[in-house]
């Protein structure tokens, strides 16, 4: 069986990759796809607890969590899709120049 410090761990390594991942990625679906693994890690450390607390609050989180992060992705997805047909790039650098 395997320990909640475990999945804790495999949880605090996944959310390190993402962040790593959002810092030094310059293409927004790199850095959208970073995010998107940092709500998972959340989801795993969720679960985990909710193993070894006996309840199952955390497994409903999870659920509007993942539900959340469904939404994010469908508009997202889209906004980039948009801006790619404008500016025929997905640079985090060159998207900085859209203010005002």
């Amino acid at each position: 069986m395997v320990s909640t410090a475990s999945y804790v761990a495999l949880s605090g390594i996944l959310f390190a990759l993402g962040l790593v991942g959002v810092l030094t990625r310059r293409t927004a679906i790199m850095a959208f796809l970073s995010v998107e693994l940092m709500l998972n890690a959340a989801n795993i450390a969720l679960v985990a607890f909710a193993r070894a607390w006996g309840d199952l609050m955390g497994q409903t989180a999870v659920f509007i969590v993942m539900t959340l992060a469904a939404a994010e992705v469908a508009i997202g997805l889209a906004i980039i899709v948009s801006i790619f047909r404008k500016r025929e790039t997905t640079n985090v650098d060159d998207l900085a120049s859209l203010k005002g």
